[in-house]
């Protein structure tokens, strides 16, 4: 029966103190840089510039958008253009295939991760899920300009050599 007490007793205190240790471990550990870009976005302009250099309007003339990041570089991001039509029938499933369309392209979204290179002016979006199934588990690097609580970035040409352009005012 004294060696059972004593088992007990020793693994007791063999839990609480690898509890300790990995709490100490836990603490020394460095906390990851909140990210610069923290905070909550509204979208300004969802433009594009055409390879003539001329500037258009990608989602409108008032496009709709929120970005949402979180301190650990989390990150959600919606776009939607304003003026989308909405379907004839109140079930989404009886859509027309033009429906669909305005739907698909007048909206653009995806949620992952967002890391910065504040000295190269680059952010990198690391796609887990988008609108736009191909951008799944792609890493998107854009040049970004940050002055004054207004964020703007360039997305890497399009086939046809558009370059979307988004503006946002931080919130927060």
């Amino acid at each position: 029966m004294h060696r059972r007490t004593i088992f007990k007793h020793g693994a007791v205190g063999a839990f609480f103190l690898a509890s300790i240790l990995s709490g100490v471990a836990a603490q020394a550990e460095p906390r990851p840089a909140r990210s610069p870009l923290a905070g909550t976005w509204t979208l300004v302009a969802a433009d594009v510039q055409h390879p003539d250099g001329t500037r258009g309007r990608d989602y409108g003339a008032a496009p709709k958008g929120l970005l949402v990041i979180d301190a650990q570089g989390r990150y959600s991001l919606q776009i939607f253009k304003a003026e989308r039509p909405r379907f004839a029938s109140p079930d989404k499933a009886a859509a027309t295939p033009e429906e669909y369309k305005a739907a698909a392209m007048g909206s653009s979204t995806h949620f992952g991760t967002v890391s910065v290179d504040g000295a190269d002016h680059t952010l990198t979006f690391h796609i887990q899920n988008a609108s736009f199934p191909n951008w799944e588990g792609q890493e998107q690097k854009r040049s970004y300009d940050l002055k004054d609580g207004v964020l703007s970035y360039r997305v890497t040409a399009r086939p046809n050599g558009d370059v979307p352009i988004s503006i946002w005012r931080r919130l927060n």
